[in-house]
């Protein structure tokens, strides 16, 4: 199992240049409105990856009760998932789930 270092912080999304506040029940790990996030962890919250590269959200899947984002990073190209926010942009969620786009 994955080691996880809880990191719930705000920030400046680098993609939509919207303000993202702390999540406040778990790790903020994503944008809430575009859904990108950033390749900076190895583990969850170590914030140990060099990469840095924009993480693109391209699908979903089920996991347990809720989603998990499909992400493929745009500078060094591996897939990574992260689970979905209760605030994420859902019409963004459902975009995402189309097969056919």
């Amino acid at each position: 199992m994955k080691s996880f270092i809880m990191k719930d912080e705000e920030f400046i999304c680098t993609n939509c240049g919207k303000h993202v506040s702390k999540l406040n029940y778990t790790a903020r790990d994503h944008c809430p409105y575009c859904l990108t996030s950033i390749h900076i962890d190895i583990n969850p919250g170590d914030r140990l990856n060099n990469c840095k590269g924009l993480l693109i959200p391209i699908g979903v899947e089920k996991f347990k009760d809720s989603y998990k984002i499909i992400y493929k990073c745009s500078k060094c190209g591996i897939n990574h998932k992260n689970i979905m926010a209760r605030d994420d942009n859902i019409n963004k969620i459902i975009e995402l789930s189309v097969v056919d786009k």
